[in-house]
């Protein structure tokens, strides 16, 4: 694993009042810093800053000589506080209700200011990440040149706040809590037609479903590498997705954001519906012009984005091809 760096961000002030100081870690990967364009890369609710490399959550897509090539780029990315990936107890955050997801992408853009990054070639996120990604470009409207939020949308619908709600509900009152709130979880992230595909009503033995296996699977799996606490953290910043603030005119905010922005959606997601982003899109375009989507086509709702990678290549590979201007600008910053 590439070394852990870390930020620290004393006595924060979050958006309720509350006062944190945050030791912000996060990593590297490809070129040196300040020697090509920088790509944040942020990470989706049990992952982390773990990119590439062993047990990296982006292997598909990033890498020497990969759609985002580690040959001309440099990509940085920050673990949420509190979601526990570097084993440190005094990182964790037990008032998890103190935060929002505006708040964590304040601190990524303290984080950014203190490393004297002053352009973003890219943010790119899937789910709770992409929301970040909005939230970070409403806080540095001019920080970031695209705008790449994946399977995700620029704030918590009703539907996402009563599944976070759920989940709150189960991490504080199960006897399991980490297993039972992941299998939740994992029904929510695929379709009724990916695990009948997956699955068939077949059994594993005669008293349980291989459905049933997997849920209990992923349940344990997440129990052995994950933290109670973290998982609170998350799902607090997942619920609390929301750049207009309350406001209304949703257009009006996000049409201050100077990035070319790509929604990249899926067509059977039941979590963050495609049709919210579809709204979001023509809404937009109607205010800014550089906003554009694009549509992954899956049975697998929404973990499709960490399925159907040749989808989402053909959708990113004309945004990172490297081209006569990002040679340009290593050469100066080399230089």
């Amino acid at each position: 694993m590439k070394e852990l760096q870390y930020i620290s961000i004393p006595n924060f002030v979050t958006n309720s009042g509350k006062i944190h100081s945050i030791n912000l870690s996060y990593q590297t990967f490809g070129m040196a810093l300040h020697s090509a364009p920088i790509i944040l890369v942020n990470h989706a609710l049990t992952g982390n800053s773990n990119v590439i490399g062993e047990d990296g959550w982006w292997n598909d897509l990033i890498g020497e000589n990969k759609c985002i090539s580690t040959n001309s780029y440099t990509i940085i990315a920050f673990n949420i506080p509190g979601n526990g990936y570097d084993n440190k107890s005094e990182n964790l955050i037990e008032n998890y209700k103190d935060f929002t997801a505006k708040d964590i992408a304040k601190l990524f853009s303290l984080a950014l200011e203190k490393l004297k990054i002053e352009q973003l070639f890219a943010v790119i996120g899937g789910s709770v990440g992409g929301g970040l990604a909005w939230e970070l470009a409403i806080i540095k409207p001019k920080l970031i040149q695209h705008l790449i939020p994946i399977a995700t949308d620029w704030k918590s619908t009703d539907w996402i706040i009563a599944n976070c709600h759920i989940q709150d509900a189960i991490l504080n009152n199960s006897n399991q809590p980490l297993a039972d709130a992941r299998m939740h979880a994992m029904t929510l992230y695929r379709t009724p037609d990916s695990l009948t595909q997956k699955f068939g009503r077949t059994k594993k033995s005669d008293t349980l479903f291989n459905i049933e296996s997997w849920l209990n699977y992923h349940g344990d799996n997440l129990n052995k590498r994950f933290n109670l606490s973290a998982y609170k953290t998350m799902n607090q910043v997942l619920k609390t997705i929301d750049i207009s603030s309350g406001n209304e005119n949703f257009v009006e905010v996000a049409s201050t954001i100077s990035s070319d922005i790509h929604i990249i959606t899926i067509n059977s997601d039941l979590f963050f519906k495609a049709e919210e982003n579809w709204n979001t899109y023509v809404n937009l375009k109607s205010k800014k012009e550089n906003v554009y989507i694009h549509e992954i086509k899956s049975i697998h709702g929404h973990d499709a984005f960490l399925i159907e990678f040749d989808q989402l290549e053909r959708f990113l590979k004309p945004i990172f091809k490297v081209d006569a201007k990002v040679s340009d600008l290593k050469e100066k910053n080399v230089a």
